[in-house]
């Protein structure tokens, strides 16, 4: 079963929890899964036409899933996905 790593500044919405164990076979897979089991998440996750968000950074196994297959990015048991939000910001 492919496990998802959760961010510190996403944690309040799954729980508290640093690691969320789904049931899937893809990436995209996943991450719906995810948002399914805490739609609050579902917003810093997608965007309003459903696509991933352009900050939001997935990767399977400390890969990028940009350079994978994206959503389509099979998972195994055992693997993880991290995600990483970008953060922005600071003096100009």
């Amino acid at each position: 079963m492919p496990v998802i790593q959760i961010p510190s500044a996403l944690r309040s919405f799954t729980d508290n929890q640093a690691r969320v164990d789904v049931e899937a076979v893809t990436a995209g897979e996943a991450l719906s899964a995810l948002a399914v089991a805490y739609p609050s998440l579902r917003k810093h996750l997608y965007s309003d036409d459903g696509q991933l968000r352009s900050f939001v950074n997935v990767y399977k196994n400390d890969e990028d899933i940009r350079f994978l297959g994206r959503d389509a990015t099979p998972l195994a048991a055992g693997d993880t996905l991290i995600i990483v939000p970008s953060i922005a910001g600071g003096l100009t």
